[in-house]
Formats: structure tokens, C-alpha cells, sequence
């Protein structure tokens, strides 16, 4: 039995080792499939990180598939049941680092164009790839070089779907439309440091800041939206003291996060959270850090293509969706505005015997192609 060209293709991505920041050839490889194609490629590198950006055609509108070649490190080997970079099926499964999150994806992608293309070879419109290898590492040097790179020519996104695996528990029941934002701040609380026999003559801060934080913890931020749940405010870490049972700590530390909703606004937040502090009298230093703003796209065009190849493909209704972490459309949203994600069961990404059912691979590119059809003809 003859391998289909995707299975084949997701093998041979997989089994080169790119942990992130490496691309170790990938795109290379995928220049190679869509030159013939009429792709324009071109490699955009920067601090390391490998990027490509290739575009079919000069018109609008333009539909772009984008993704990342890096993958995470493996953990221990010896934990593995088959080596993580040697694609391997077994039990209906194909194993290998990257083979959910997400090498599958992009082979069906790319697989998807050609088919298109050789069928469709005079479509309306433009496609494009925007492919990284830094989405799963500090993401600085990659899609958002990329899109600032567009941003200043002046091309314009119409539609961009992410291959990133947002299906549950089978092919198609959820695609993501949007994707909260995460915020971040260190709260360093002051105090005096002293003997813990004379309180009098100390200051603890952990004392201190105990009803604030209480009150940051139970504030309601917001009320979420159609889309999304209500913003979430969770301490991660807190630290004090010298490690003695009898010295008051001179200061205490707490990392804190959001996880916010298009329902709240940065500065909004970190007002609001000053306001609080400064209510309780405390003596602080707040150190805030963005890793990602929220991003929405309402139900539209490009939900409703990408769910009617679905449903076509698999008779699966899909799921919108704004649950999970940050991802690169992100970035992609500040300059295309209908952006969602699709691909396949996300169970096994990041861990030890990383997988896909083999069923799925080529309905996940034929979704792909129709979703070109349902935009593109």
C-alpha cells in the first residue's frame, strides 16, 4: 500500500531533530515543495531563528497558513518507547516529536496547496506561508519579524489559519478564534527586617500585604464576553524570609499573572491593581511584563469556510473556542483580521511518546484544501 504524500511528508519533517530555535532544514525542504507551485519563498532570518514567508499570486484576498517548525526538547530518551526523531507507526499511531505540534500540520498544508494549485491553477486571490522556528521558544525573533516585515511593504492579510492542534478529542470538534492574553507582574512588598521577639521594632511584609492580596484575589476583573471567560488573576510564586524560624523577612516577593479577555484592556488592569496596592499603604516596586495581548475573531467568513470543510470532511459540527495558551496569532492579528487556528488533538503535545492517529492526517489536509475552495473559488 502506497503511503499518502502527507503521512510521507510529516515523516520527513519529523525526523529532522528542530528543537526550537533550530529549524535544522525543514523549510528548506518545504521551499523545495512550493517553488514548483509558483510559490515566491523567501527566508527571513534573525537572532537565530529561521522564518519563511512565501506567497502564490499578487491579488487579494490573501489567505495565509502559518506555523512553526521548531519543536520542544524531547525530556529523558530512555523514557521514549520509540526514538523521538525516528517517525515511527505503531497501533494506528505515528510517534515523533513534533508529530501533533505540530510537523503534521504543516505537511498537511503544504500537501493541501499542491492539490490545490494543480486543480485550481488560475483561483482567485493569493496564498501564503508564514513558517518560524521560534514559537516555542521566547518567540522575539519570528512571526512577529515576519509580520512586521509585511506590515512595512505593505502587504495585506484577508485570512490566516495557524496549524496549531486545537482539536479535543477528534478531528475538527474545536477550532480556536481567538486566544487570551497573559500579563505579568513582580511585586516586591518592603518591610524591616528584625527579631521576631521584638515585632515592634520590624515591619513584615507579608503581614502587610496579606489583605491586599486577599482583595486582589477575590476583585472581579471583568465579566468576560460571548467569547471568552472572565479575566483570571492567579499568584505563581511567593517568596521571603532568610530561611530562619526567628528573623522577620525585610521584604517579600510575589510573581503574579492574567490571563486576560478582550473585556480588559493592559493599562486597565495594571490601574487597577496600583489602585488596590496604594488602597492597603504599602511601600512596593511592580514590575510588569506582556508575553501576549488577547486576540478575536468573531464568527465570520473564515470560521464558517474552515467549519464547513470540516464538516464536509468529517460531519464533526466544530467548536469556537478562546481556552489554552498563547500562540503566535497573536502577532498575526495585529495585521490580518480574521485569524483562527485549526489542526489536530492536541492530548499528547510536549509529552513523552508525543503522537497522531494516522486517520486523521489526511482529513486534516483535505480540510485544509477545502477551506482553500470555499475562499479561494
Amino acid at each position: 500500500m502506497t503511503m499518502s504524500k502527507t503521512l510521507a511528508l510529516t515523516e520527513e519533517l519529523i525526523a529532522l531533530s528542530s528543537v526550537t530555535p533550530q529549524d535544522n532544514g525543514c523549510q528548506a525542504r518545504l521551499i523545495e515543495l512550493l517553488e514548483p507551485l509558483g510559490f515566491v519563498c523567501e527566508t527571513i532570518a534573525s537572532g537565530g531563528v529561521t522564518n519563511l514567508w512565501a506567497r502564490r499570486g499578487t491579488t487579494q484576498p490573501l489567505l495565509v497558513f502559518a506555523g512553526h517548525t521548531d519543536v520542544v526538547p524531547t525530556g529523558p530518551l530512555d523514557q521514549w518507547t520509540s526514538p523521538p526523531f525516528e517517525p515511527t507507526q505503531r497501533d494506528g499511531k505515528l510517534y515523533g516529536r513534533g508529530a501533533a505540534d505540530m510537523k503534521t500540520s504543516i505537511a498537511a498544508m503544504v500537501v493541501a496547496a499542491e492539490e490545490f494549485v494543480q486543480a485550481h491553477a488560475d483561483h482567485k486571490g493569493s496564498i501564503g506561508f508564514l513558517i518560524t522556528s521560534d514559537e516555542e521558544g521566547p518567540a522575539t525573533d519570528g512571526t512577529v519579524i515576519v509580520c512586521n516585515a509585511l506590515k512595512e511593504r505593505g502587504e495585506q492579510l484577508d485570512y490566516c489559519v495557524v496549524g496549531e492542534p486545537t482539536s479535543s478529542q477528534m478531528l475538527g470538534d474545536m477550532i480556536k478564534n481567538g486566544r487570551r492574553g497573559s500579563m505579568s507582574g513582580r511585586l516586591v512588598v518592603k518591610g524591616i527586617q528584625g527579631h521576631i521577639a521584638y515585632p515592634q521594632l520590624a515591619r513584615n511584609p507579608i503581614h502587610q500585604c496579606a489583605p491586599a492580596l486577599a482583595e486582589l484575589t477575590a476583585e472581579k476583573w471583568d465579566d468576560g464576553n460571548e467569547y471568552y471567560l472572565p479575566t483570571s488573576f492567579q499568584v505563581s510564586n511567593m517568596h521571603a524570609g532568610t530561611g530562619a524560624s526567628n528573623v522577620i523577612p525585610g521584604e517579600v516577593v510575589i510573581d503574579f499573572n492574567f490571563r486576560f479577555c478582550t473585556a480588559s484592556t493592559v493599562e486597565g488592569l495594571q490601574q487597577r491593581v496600583h489602585a488596590i496596592l496604594d488602597k492597603h499603604g504599602l511601600e512596593y516596586d511592580l514590575k510588569w511584563s506582556i508575553s501576549g495581548h488577547p486576540f478575536l475573531t468573531p464568527k465570520g467568513s473564515l470560521s464558517d469556510a474552515i467549519g464547513d470543510a470540516i464538516r464536509s470532511e468529517t460531519g464533526v459540527e466544530t467548536e469556537l473556542s478562546t481556552t489554552g495558551g498563547t500562540s503566535d496569532g497573536r502577532f498575526i492579528a495585529r495585521i490580518c483580521p480574521q485569524v483562527v487556528e485549526f489542526g489536530p488533538p492536541n492530548g499528547s503535545i510536549h509529552k513523552i511518546d508525543e503522537h497522531i492517529e494516522v486517520r486523521f492526517i489526511d482529513p486534516l489536509k483535505n480540510i485544509y484544501r477545502r477551506t482553500m475552495e470555499n475562499l479561494l473559488l
